[in-house]
């Protein structure tokens, strides 16, 4: 049996970024540089009674889809994206949301397709730095709007949720925003079609995963924050193999779309 929601912790391993981005070659685990695997241990975020994107930098919300099929990219962003956009503004109390990405992922190789279905990402990453999280919002929104929009706060949030649960093998484990230390953290765009934070292995990080995703739980990681007053900015995060997974448990599916919020 997998870990189950009263067991507090679980022994694994994470991919960390082990050479620089711009003298290695890419590696077998999709990582834009070389990547060597750490062991770590990952905590049950279930058992903590309340987090919080402006402090841990991740959260958990219910949401229920009334998205038929995940794998057809037109109903999701004519249902799904209208969904996230009224959630985010429910959870944040964000004035505007755009959502402007998803990925559909699955361990499942019979069922990866290119772009269209990808593996999980199992190199610990940030997706968005200084750089790439403005680029965004300049792509995303007219250029008048963008102009504006960037004289103020703004937000991007990665919004994962299962497409089949509960989520067995392949979960997705969260790294909590205070154990970052800015040096461990590596932007690179290698292969890549904007800027990324690669991380760097650090034994201060603190890990948390949620056992048992169902598909009406939906993740919420805050990838970029543009405020400096000490709130959470960047939470990286990684797919792992966790050693109490049964024999035969189902592949995980999972969506992962991405939002910029502004106030």
């Amino acid at each position: 049996m997998t870990i189950e929601q009263g067991d507090t912790t679980v022994a694994a391993s994470l991919r960390y970024l082990v050479d620089g981005p711009k003298s290695s070659r890419d590696d077998t685990a999709g990582s834009p540089s070389g990547s060597a695997p750490r062991a770590v241990t990952i905590a049950n975020a279930r058992a903590i009674d309340e987090l919080s994107l402006d402090r841990e930098g991740f959260r958990l919300v219910r949401h229920q889809s009334a998205v038929a099929n995940f794998y057809d990219r037109e109903e999701v962003r004519r249902v799904y994206y209208p969904e996230l956009v009224q959630m985010l503004k429910d959870v944040t109390g964000a004035a505007m949301v755009a959502i402007f990405a998803h990925d559909i992922r699955s361990s499942d190789q019979s069922k990866q397709d290119g772009d269209r279905v990808r593996e999980p990402v199992s190199s610990v990453h940030n997706d968005y730095t200084p750089t790439s999280g403005p680029q965004m919002v300049r792509e995303a929104l007219p250029a008048d709007e963008a102009a504006q929009r960037l004289g103020k706060r703004f937000v991007e949030i990665n919004i994962w949720k299962p497409i089949r649960g509960p989520v067995l093998t392949r979960p997705l484990a969260v790294c909590d925003a205070r154990s970052i230390a800015p040096a461990d953290l590596v932007p690179t765009d290698r292969y890549l079609k904007h800027e990324v934070f690669m991380m760097t292995y650090n034994p201060a990080h603190r890990w948390f995963y949620f056992p048992r995703m169902l598909t009406d739980e939906t993740l919420l990681i805050k990838g970029f924050d543009s405020m400096l007053d000490g709130r959470a900015r960047f939470t990286a995060h990684a797919s792992f193999i966790d050693p109490a997974t049964p024999r035969g448990a189902p592949p995980r599916e999972s969506i992962e779309a991405r939002a910029l919020l502004f106030w």
